[in-house]
């Protein structure tokens, strides 16, 4: 089987741990690799190559509405600590320096915002939906900044080349981990959420009986498994469908309502 990985790269090593608990379950060889493309643009999701995605609802979402029969979301992690609440969720933490001056929302006006990609739920789409609910657009910032991916985003917050960003929160507690010293570097200024956790996808060429083994040995992991979870901040799987990310598509599409002005640089 061949996986991909559209997510941050800092937890690729645990796709990885994945894919091989899963080739031993299954009999069979499972080989992760990272991305090259925005899975919209991936000349082999549209052929139909990859067997396993982890991928954002996002993109997911918008890919089956294009194409709506190759693929289907499988699981999502529920991630450790209180503010995740035991469930499959997410949160978009708006981060800056620790030594800025910025404290409150109110402070972040005018302030230069920095995002992954323009494609991503976590560090655009839903700060748009933010903007949108307080009757707010892009204006609200003085520039927005593309950095390509969320630790980019990081870096450019601490070498002083934006002023905030919204990070998903899974990705940013990796990062912690990785390099705890972090913590004392970025300080979160207010936490956008919760969203739907982003899923593993599976390709529905692989056949029904070959999925339902492949979602019950990610809802029963072994013990190796569970402890490598455990290592990347993870409690468990948890079943999901379409239905479990029909809000992200919502608030994307409210998200591209809202204008304010070419205000980017990329």
């Amino acid at each position: 089987m061949l996986a991909v990985s559209y997510l941050s790269p800092n937890l690729l090593w645990l796709y990885q741990s994945l894919g091989d608990s899963l080739g031993q379950r299954l009999g069979c060889s499972v080989a992760v690799v990272q991305g090259e493309f925005d899975p919209l643009d991936d000349p082999d999701l549209a052929g139909d190559r990859w067997d396993l995605l982890f991928i954002c609802g996002l993109p997911l979402m918008r890919y089956g509405q294009s194409v709506p029969h190759q693929l289907r979301p499988l699981v999502a992690p529920v991630m450790d600590g209180a503010r995740y609440g035991g469930q499959p969720v997410y949160l978009s933490d708006v981060v800056v320096r620790a030594d800025s001056d910025l404290h409150t929302w109110d402070d972040l006006a005018q302030s230069v915002f920095c995002y992954n990609d323009r494609g991503s739920h976590s560090g655009y789409s839903r700060m748009g939906y933010e903007l949108s609910q307080r009757g707010l657009d892009w204006g609200f910032f003085r520039q927005r900044v593309e950095s390509g991916g969320h630790l980019r985003s990081l870096h450019h917050i601490l070498m002083g080349q934006a002023d905030c960003g919204a990070i998903d929160s899974t990705v940013l507690d990796q990062a912690l981990r990785t390099d705890p010293a972090l913590g004392q570097k970025l300080r979160i200024v207010t936490s956008l959420g919760p969203s739907p956790m982003p899923p593993i996808a599976v390709s529905q060429r692989l056949g029904q009986d070959v999925i339902f083994a492949l979602q019950q040995a990610l809802l029963q992991p072994d013990a190796a498994l569970q402890k490598q979870l455990a290592q990347a901040g993870m409690l468990r799987f948890a079943a999901v469908d379409w239905a479990s990310y029909g809000s992200v598509l919502a608030m994307y599409g409210e998200s591209e309502g809202v204008g304010g002005g070419e205000n980017f640089k990329f």
